[in-house]
């Protein structure tokens, strides 16, 4: 509550909470008790009731974490169902009288996690746990449970929430029983949360966490958009990466072509880095040992052989170059960019804290104790206090008062980002400009047009770029962050130089675009 003014002023439109309910906390609260409630540890019920009234007044929209694939072991649902075999909720979880023989396949964290069926002494049968031993999956294809998830969406609606982020949203919909070897995901599930938010609360959200092949992805939002409202774009981020590390955006610009298609309803969410580890299982095996050599080259960084568990600030050697262009990128793919706290400031991570605890540390307020994180003498969660990250020296009380600090940056690059709706409403074409280090991508909507260069590489780049827009507006190209502009040569090309890790915002055509702007979409603008 206390921070929403550094939000609204940062320019956050939509904040995103990791869950806070009733939770042993085992697995950072995604090991839920209860639904319903707010864990003492963070407040009472009254207290999420003011933040969301806080954030409501700022123009804040808050999503929160819905986690309903599983419960916690400690929840009253699963002591119920273990102790009576005739209890309704032994059928809202997943069991099997005899080990299943596949128990040693499907685990989410391998080689911390070594099977995904448990014994429970007390019900005399196995149950099935998608992820730790500790959190047995809801039979989510239990009619019961799925008006259950309903109710609970419902009640956190009327708390003030307008959407939420599914978490591991295959998992929710695929088929789980000891005979099933292959699930399969029933997508229906997917139309019927959607209906209810549309009846309940029609400005309602879900964010689905999806980290599914490009084919599949219709699937989820619906050949109508009747499905999910929003996706992240796992392949787009594990491909974004490699192309940082390998300054090579070919597989980027097929990731990008790959996940074009999606309802008019429907918007992809961007990111960089998230709570949980940077997920490169969609690259090929070339491609991934190319990120872990540039940015997590040791055993230690790197998490479920399959991914790294660093921030990205560290991961970038701390570059201040390579933070903008990283960022600049975000904020200018196709979709809704999602920050990650802290990555404002170039925040950094502990790597002697286990798994993906190392990229969760307190948000780094001041200099003060902790961070000015909390009062409490011994937190829960640690706040780094050392080496070049430590709080000492990366906070926001710092960084507010130095104008080129990276939180002003940031400040100045959403603010920017807000004046270029082209990129959230339009349509994007990827130009050639014969380098596989550059990327160029033009936005095109209601009679305006927008274009975005990127050098990927640390040596200074040269491109000849021809807009592709028709009319005269194309031989002008102002650039929205500096001031050296381009004007196009007798030939209608633009020789442009980027510099080592360099980036350009340009506006096509000028800065009347706003009256030139129509009131409808008017078809294609780009040159013949």
């Amino acid at each position: 509550m206390r921070r929403l003014d550094y939000l609204h002023g940062l320019g956050v439109t939509a904040i995103w909470l990791m869950p806070f309910q009733t939770s042993p906390c085992r697995d950072d609260g995604y090991d839920v008790a209860d639904y319903y409630n707010v864990d003492p540890r963070y407040g009472t019920l009254g207290d999420f009731i003011e933040f969301t009234h806080g954030a409501k007044q700022r123009g804040i929209r808050v999503l929160i974490d819905l986690v309903v694939n599983h419960t916690s072991d400690q929840h009253p649902w699963f002591k119920q169902a273990r102790s009576d075999p005739n209890s309704k909720y032994r059928n809202w979880y997943v069991w099997s009288k005899k080990k299943p023989p596949h128990s040693n396949e499907g685990m989410v964290f391998p080689g911390v996690q070594k099977t995904t069926w448990n014994y429970d002494r007390e019900a005399k049968a196995w149950y099935f746990h998608r992820f730790y031993d500790f959190q047995p999956d809801l039979n989510t294809s239990n009619p019961e449970v799925q008006a259950e998830i309903l109710k609970i969406m419902g009640f956190w609606i009327q708390a003030g929430v307008s959407g939420f982020r599914m978490d591991a949203v295959p998992f929710i919909i695929s088929t789980k029983g000891p005979k099933v070897r292959k699930p399969e995901e029933q997508f229906d599930m997917l139309r019927v949360f959607r209906e209810f938010l549309q009846w309940r609360q029609g400005d309602c959200i879900v964010l689905a966490e999806a980290n599914v092949l490009p084919e599949t992805d219709m699937d989820y939002f619906g050949e109508d958009g009747e499905r999910m409202h929003m996706m992240f774009n796992f392949q787009v981020n594990q491909h974004l990466f490699y192309a940082l590390a390998a300054a090579d955006t070919r597989p980027l610009i097929k990731a990008l072509k790959a996940t074009k298609p999606r309802p008019a309803t429907a918007q992809w969410g961007i990111f960089l880095r998230n709570h949980d580890e940077l997920d490169l299982g969609r690259l090929q095996e070339k491609q991934r040992q190319t990120v872990f050599e540039a940015f997590g080259p040791d055993e230690h960084m790197q998490l479920y052989d399959r991914g790294i568990r660093r921030r990205l600030a560290p991961m970038l050697g701390g570059d201040r170059r390579r933070l903008e262009l990283a960022y600049s990128l975000m904020f200018t793919l196709p979709g809704t960019p999602v920050i990650r706290y802290g990555d404002e400031l170039g925040m950094g991570d502990d790597l002697t804290l286990p798994e993906r605890a190392c990229a969760r540390t307190a948000m780094q307020w001041s200099n003060e104790p902790h961070g000015g994180f909390t009062k409490n003498a011994k937190p829960h969660t640690p706040v780094i206090d050392k080496g070049p990250y430590g709080y000492r020296h990366v906070n926001a009380a710092i960084q507010r008062r130095h104008a080129d600090s990276m939180l002003n940056w940031t400040e100045r690059i959403i603010r920017m980002r807000k004046e270029v709706p082209e990129i959230g409403w339009g349509d994007f074409t990827v130009l050639n400009v014969r380098d596989p280090a550059v990327l160029a991508l033009r936005y095109d909507w209601r009679n305006n047009s927008v274009l975005f260069l990127h050098n990927l590489h640390e040596q200074p780049r040269e491109i000849l770029l021809d807009p592709r827009v028709s009319g005269a507006h194309g031989k002008l190209l102002v650039n929205l962050l500096a001031e050296d502009h381009s004007r196009a040569n007798e030939s209608g090309k633009h020789r442009i130089v980027l510099e080592g890790y360099g980036y350009r915002w340009y506006r096509v055509g000028g800065l009347d675009y706003l009256l030139r702007r129509t009131e409808i979409d008017q078809g294609d603008t780009r040159a013949g």
